[in-house]
């Protein structure tokens, strides 16, 4: 008996798994935001100086690259809570899966690229 029959078949990484990855990443990284987003904003309990400080560093181009990067994040575990919505309250959507994982990704990419191009311009322009 070999170590994998031992352990099990491994899963191969198709559609439903990598969906179900990216929507856990994306709620993670969703959640790290609002912990900073309320540390950042309850400095402004050691007065207007230490906030207005905290608020300069949303200018830097890096941080403005990570809130890009959180958009992209909001975007897609909105649309793909969409689709496990869907096939929760239709199990037979379920056949399509891949179809609604595909239509999922054009979404996001459509919506996505614009608002790319948007903040993109403004952080290449703040460099």
């Amino acid at each position: 008996m070999s170590k994998r029959d031992e352990v099990g078949r491994l899963y191969n990484g198709k559609t439903g798994q990598w969906m179900w990855v990216a929507h856990r990443l994306t709620g993670v990284a969703i959640i790290l935001f609002l912990f900073a987003h309320v540390v950042d904003t309850a400095v402004i309990g050691w007065g207007p100086e230490a906030y207005n400080r905290v608020m300069e560093a949303y200018a830097n181009p890096i941080v403005r690259t990570l809130e890009l990067v959180l958009v992209a994040a909001v975007l897609f575990h909105a649309i793909n809570g969409v689709k496990i919505m869907l096939i929760d309250f239709w199990p037979r959507a379920a056949l399509i899966h891949k179809k609604l994982s595909l239509a999922t990704i054009i979404i996001f990419v459509v919506v996505m690229a614009p608002i790319t191009l948007l903040i993109g311009k403004s952080i290449i322009e703040s460099i």
